[in-house]
């Protein structure tokens, strides 16, 4: 991150509360990136006349034009390959993947070149992109739309992996992406889109290095991030009537991990699950599993609980698709099991 929005994340917004959605917050950090710098322009299947598959795009070509906001062919080895090109010449360009489902057709850009060219150029190709992404299920959109594969992108170095999980992430990320020298990818789980909350007016650039403790607890840490968040939230508010104060941390960054945060929350709590909408085998979750056991492994009076999504293809049937993912009940039982 650069000293300059370093500072910007750094200081409080002074401005107004005003009411706004996930969604909205989206499009006026997009907006706000478009206006401050000519050298940032909005690439992607349906981003302009259709104002984007979930509509953060919407009012945006007729805003700054077809030059700034272009439509693309529906290929994503293409326009993420082109993307790459303009950023080594110097652009600003922002991606947009409709769905993590589809990125598997830009895996090779993405893994192959875009995080490996400043390694393979010997440092003299650095790729400011920045590739947003909808993942997560949720919405009976089937196999096709609704699986979490973040956790694949997290284990290749050379990239930056964000999960807004707040309006004043979802608002403040995009900035703090775009002065990364490296690519970063931003995945927007598409059940946020329409949260509602109040953000400051003059919210802005968000800390991307740091993991957030979004509620205080004395008993048990809960991890999660992105569309698990609000979820994990309640059932930290569930197990306070079952006695247990739980600690609530939005790892908001898979891609690097913030160790201190967790490893920090874990040693007061001495207890853990990590709440993840990944498939368990070879899971973000388990690297978090890990990295608590080799730092903290002498401060746990109990061993660290996953709950992540089932290991099949996700269900369109909408009670089938509850029965695969991770659930309020599911967290608090993981948690109790905790206390033995």
């Amino acid at each position: 991150m650069t000293a300059k929005a370093r500072s910007k994340a750094t200081s409080s917004a002074k401005g107004p509360l005003v009411e706004t959605t996930y969604r909205d917050a989206l499009r006026e950090a997009l907006r706000e990136a478009l206006r401050e710098d000519d050298r940032v322009f909005l690439m992607g299947e349906d981003v302009g006349s259709y104002g984007g598959c979930f509509a953060v795009s919407l009012g945006l070509l007729e805003e700054f034009g077809p030059e700034r906001v272009r439509d693309t062919p529906l290929s994503e080895s293409a326009f993420v390959g082109a993307g790459i090109g303009a950023a080594i010449q110097g652009m600003r360009p922002i991606v947009e993947v409709m769905t993590v489902n589809f990125s598997m057709l830009a895996l090779d850009q993405i893994v192959n070149n875009a995080a490996a060219l400043l390694h393979m150029s010997g440092g003299q190709y650095p790729v400011p992109l920045v590739i947003r992404m909808t993942t997560g299920a949720g919405r009976q959109l089937a196999a096709q739309h609704s699986h979490s594969l973040e956790g694949w992108y997290a284990h290749v170095p050379g990239i930056r992996i964000v999960a807004p999980a707040t309006l004043e992430d979802a608002r403040g990320m995009l900035a703090t992406a775009l002065s990364d020298p490296d690519p970063v990818l931003l995945f927007e789980h598409g059940s946020l889109y329409t949260m509602k909350g109040t953000l400051r007016a003059d919210a802005g650039a968000v800390d991307l290095d740091r993991a957030a403790v979004r509620r205080p607890g004395t008993d048990v840490t809960l991890i999660a991030y992105g569309g698990m968040l609000a979820r994990t939230l309640e059932a930290a508010e569930a197990l306070d009537a079952e006695g247990m104060s739980a600690e609530v941390v939005d790892l908001r960054t898979l891609r690097p991990l913030d160790d201190a945060t967790i490893v920090g929350s874990v040693r007061n709590t001495h207890r853990a699950v990590v709440v993840d909408e990944g498939w368990r085998s070879g899971s973000l979750s388990a690297e978090i599993v890990a990295r608590i056991q080799e730092q903290a492994f002498y401060d746990l009076d109990a061993p660290v609980e996953r709950v992540c999504s089932a290991e099949v293809p996700m269900p369109y049937a909408h009670q089938l698709e509850a029965a695969a993912l991770p659930q309020v009940a599911s967290i608090v039982a993981a948690a109790l099991r905790t206390k033995g």
